[in-house]
C-alpha cells in the first residue's frame, strides 16, 4: 500500500500543504527517484543551524502523522485532529518560526537560502492556518474530510498481505477520526465559522450511503478486499475479509450514522447564510491570511480585483478574434450561447468523453521532447470521478498517477474545452510538476513532498497557454476552449474577491462567469459554490500563471538566442513547489548563469 494522500491525488485541502495528513492509497508510483544535480558546496554554519531546525520539525511531523515521507512509505494510522493536537501544533510551529527568523540568512549558502525561503513560507502558512483555526471548518463546497477518506479507500494496494493488515488498523481509526472532526465542526459552528449553507446542500450524500448500508461489502471501505491478490493464501484472504466486514459493520457504519445525524440535526441547520469570508470572526484578516497562503503573495483584495478586470478585458479581445476565425456571424454573447447549446460540442456517452481525454493525453506525448528536457518516470491513469462526489465536483482533477475526468451530466462537459483541461490536469501539467518533484532526490523532503497552490496550479494553467504555442489546439473551437479556461481563471480574481471582500451575491458571481466564459451552467454553479466555500484558493491559478509568464519573458529578453525553452521549463520544474518570490529569484539566477539546464549532461555513449 503506497502511502499517498487523497490530497496528492486530487489536491483537496490546503494551500501550502505537506502531503499528506490523510494517508492512504493511490495508483502505484512507478518512478525511481533520480539525483539530478552536482553535490552541494560545503555547508556554512548557518546552513547547519537551519538543517537542525527543519530536520527536527520534519521528524516531529512524522510523529504527528501530518507529513508524507515519500513514495513507498506506509502509515497505518490516521492523524490526531483533536483540538488539543491542533493547539500543540500551533505552539510547535510558532516556536519553529521563531528559530527560523533567528538565523542570519545572509550567511546561508545560495541553495540553503532557497530552502529556507520555501520552508519559512510553509511554516508561516501552517501558523496562519492553525491560528485562525481553519481546522474547525474541514469541509467546503468542493470537498470534505469524509469524502477524502472515501477516496483514499478506493486506491490500489501494492505490498501484499502486510498492506491489508495495515489498512485494517487504519479502518479501526476511522470512527475516532470522524468523532474528532465532528467535535471540530461543532466548535466552528459555535463561533459562526462554517461554510455557507448554500454550498453544502447534498454534500452529506456519501455519508448517508454508508450509514444506510446493511451489507458491509457494498461500502466503499471494503473495495480493497474485493480484489485481493491470489498471492495471499485463500484462508488468510477469507480471514482478512471477515475482519474487514466486522470493522465496517460494527464500527464504521455506526460512526457514519452518528456523523450523519450531527450533520442533519445540528450542523447543516446552523450553517452561516453569509457568503463572504470577511463576515467571519476577524474576517478581513482571515481572508488576507488565505490570500497569502494560496498565492504566496501579500496582495490586497482590491488589487487582485482590479488585476482580474484588466486581464479579463485582454482575454475578451482574444476571444473576439477567435470567434471571427470560427466565422460566427453573431456577437460574443451569442457565440457563448451557441457553444453551450449546440450538441456537436458535447459527448453522447461517458466512454466517448474518457476516450477523447485519453487521445488528447497521447497527442501531447508526441510533442513533449521539443518542450521539455526531463520527463517524469511516473505514468498516470485516466479514471472517472467517483459518482458520490461527481455532481458537485470539478470537470477534472489531476496529480501523480491520476487524471480524474467527470462524466456526470454530459451536456455540461464540452469537448472543445477538453484539450486544455487535459494539458492542465495530466501532462505537462500536474502529471509533470508533481511527479518531477517527488522524483527529485536533491530536494529536501519538505520540498519534494509539498504542494503550493500558486506554483502547482500556476504551472498547470501556464501549460494550457503553452498548448497554443505547441500547436495543440486543432480548431478555432479548441482554441476558444483554452481562452474560455483562461477567462475562467482570470474571472476568479474578480468573483473570489467580489464574494469575499466586496459583498457580491451568488447570483452576481454566476452572472459574471456566465457573461465571460463558455462554461456550462452546471459548471458555473459548482465552480461559484466552490469559491464561496473555499476563500482565496481560486486566486492561486491565474496569479501563479502570470508569474511564470513574467519570469519567462524576462529570461527570453535577457538571454536572447541563448534562451532554450526546455532548459527554462526544466529549471522551473526542478524547484519542486515554491513560493512565487522564490521562483522569481531562481529565474534571475538562471539568467545570470546564461540559461543552462539544471540537470548534469548525460555522459557520452
Amino acid at each position: 500500500m503506497t502511502r499517498l494522500a487523497a490530497g496528492r491525488a486530487i489536491r483537496h485541502h490546503g494551500a501550502m500543504r505537506i502531503l499528506a495528513p490523510l494517508a492512504l492509497v493511490a495508483p502505484a508510483v512507478l518512478s525511481v527517484p533520480v539525483a539530478i544535480a552536482a553535490p552541494a558546496p560545503a555547508a556554512t554554519a548557518a546552513d547547519t543551524a537551519f538543517d537542525a531546525i527543519w530536520q527536527a520539525e520534519w521528524a516531529w511531523r512524522q510523529q504527528e502523522r501530518i507529513a508524507d515521507g515519500g513514495p513507498g512509505i506506509v502509515d497505518e494510522h490516521l492523524p490526531d485532529v483533536s483540538a488539543a493536537a491542533h493547539a500543540r501544533r500551533l505552539a510547535y510551529w510558532r516556536g519553529t518560526l521563531a528559530k527560523l527568523d533567528a538565523i542570519d540568512t545572509k550567511r546561508l549558502s545560495p541553495d540553503a537560502l532557497t530552502d529556507w525561503q520555501v520552508y519559512r513560507a510553509q511554516i508561516a502558512a501552517q501558523v496562519d492556518e492553525e491560528a485562525f483555526r481553519e481546522w474547525e471548518k474541514p469541509v467546503n463546497g468542493d470537498s470534505a474530510f469524509w469524502s477524502d477518506l472515501h477516496y483514499a479507500a478506493r486506491g490500489d494496494f501494492t505490498g501484499g498481505e502486510a498492506d491489508y493488515r495495515r489498512y485494517l488498523t487504519w479502518l479501526g481509526d476511522v470512527p475516532t477520526y470522524l468523532a474528532q472532526q465532528t467535535d471540530n465542526l461543532a466548535a466552528g459552528l459555535k463561533r459562526g465559522f462554517t461554510p455557507p449553507s448554500i454550498v453544502m446542500q447534498g454534500r452529506e450524500k456519501s455519508v448517508e450511503t454508508i450509514a444506510a448500508a446493511t451489507d458491509p461489502t457494498t461500502v466503499v471501505y471494503y473495495q480493497p478486499f474485493a480484489k485481493m491478490p491470489a498471492s495471499i493464501p485463500a484462508a488468510r484472504r477469507a480471514a482478512l475479509q471477515a475482519e474487514a466486514r466486522a470493522i465496517i459493520a460494527e464500527r464504521i457504519v455506526p460512526a457514519h450514522k452518528t456523523l450523519l445525524a450531527f450533520l442533519r440535526t445540528r450542523y447543516f441547520p446552523g450553517l452561516t447564510k453569509n457568503l463572504g469570508a470577511t463576515s467571519y470572526p476577524d474576517g478581513a484578516a482571515y481572508y488576507r491570511s488565505r490570500i497569502r497562503a494560496f498565492t504566496t503573495l501579500d496582495m490586497t483584495p482590491d488589487a487582485i480585483h482590479a488585476l482580474g478586470l484588466s486581464e479579463m478585458a485582454k482575454i475578451r479581445a482574444e476571444m473576439e478574434a477567435v470567434k471571427e476565425e470560427a466565422k460566427f456571424a453573431g456577437d460574443l454573447p451569442a457565440f457563448l450561447t451557441f457553444l453551450r447549446r449546440d450538441p456537436q460540442f458535447y459527448p453522447k456517452t461517458a466512454d466517448e468523453l474518457m476516450k477523447e481525454a485519453a487521445w488528447h493525453a497521447k497527442r501531447f506525448d508526441a510533442m513533449a521532447g521539443k518542450w521539455f528536457g526531463r520527463l517524469p518516470r511516473q505514468r498516470f491513469a485516466i479514471i472517472e470521478v467517483p459518482p458520490d462526489i461527481a455532481p458537485f465536483y470539478t470537470a477534472g482533477r489531476g496529480g501523480p498517477g491520476t487524471y480524474l475526468v467527470n462524466t456526470y451530466n454530459l451536456p455540461s462537459r464540452p469537448l472543445f474545452q477538453l484539450p486544455a483541461l487535459t494539458l492542465h490536469e495530466s501532462a505537462p501539467g500536474h502529471a509533470f510538476q508533481m511527479p518531477l518533484s517527488i522524483e527529485n532526490t536533491t530536494l529536501k523532503p519538505f520540498r519534494r513532498n509539498s504542494y503550493i497552490s500558486a506554483f502547482g496550479e500556476g504551472w498547470a494553467l501556464y501549460t494550457e497557454r503553452l498548448g497554443d504555442e505547441m500547436g495543440f489546439y486543432r480548431t478555432p473551437y479548441e482554441r476558444f476552449g483554452m481562452l474560455s479556461y483562461q477567462a475562467w481563471r482570470a474571472a476568479r480574481l474578480v468573483v473570489d474577491t467580489g464574494i469575499h471582500a466586496k459583498g457580491w451575491s451568488r447570483e452576481q458571481a454566476q452572472g459574471y462567469m456566465r457573461d465571460n466564459t463558455a462554461l456550462s451552467e452546471h459548471e458555473i454553479t459548482t465552480e461559484i459554490d466552490r469559491y464561496i466555500g473555499w476563500p482565496a484558493q481560486a486566486l492561486s491559478y491565474y496569479l501563479g500563471q502570470l508569474a511564470i509568464q513574467r519570469v519567462r519573458a524576462k529570461a527570453e529578453a535577457s538571454l536572447g538566442a541563448k534562451f532554450d525553452i526546455r532548459n527554462f521549463h526544466d529549471t522551473v520544474l526542478s524547484l519542486g513547489s515554491v513560493p512565487i518570490p522564490v521562483l522569481e529569484a531562481r529565474i534571475d539566477r538562471f539568467i545570470a548563469e546564461g540559461g543552462p539546464s539544471p540537470y548534469p549532461k548525460e555522459p557520452a555513449a
